[in-house]
């Protein structure tokens, strides 16, 4: 029982990242490149840090999980 509640809820988790990376050009805010995220551009070198895609993502993740356990 517990086995089929937990591919169920990880279906779910994977056809919501699908629908996400389908239709992520058309959100009106790109993920990866939200304010907050750092990106800092050099002669020769790049560096990026999605801090606010982090910090979205893990409060998704958090809520999601925690309406798992209920």
């Amino acid at each position: 029982m517990e086995l089929g509640r937990t591919l169920i809820a990880l279906g779910i988790v994977l056809l919501a990242a699908g629908l996400l990376v389908t239709f992520a050009g058309r959100l009106p805010l790109r993920l990866g490149r939200l304010p907050g995220d750092i990106y800092i551009h050099g002669k020769n070198t790049s560096f990026y840090f999605p801090l606010t895609t982090c910090l979205l993502f893990s409060g998704l993740a958090s809520l999601v999980l925690w309406l798992l356990r209920r």
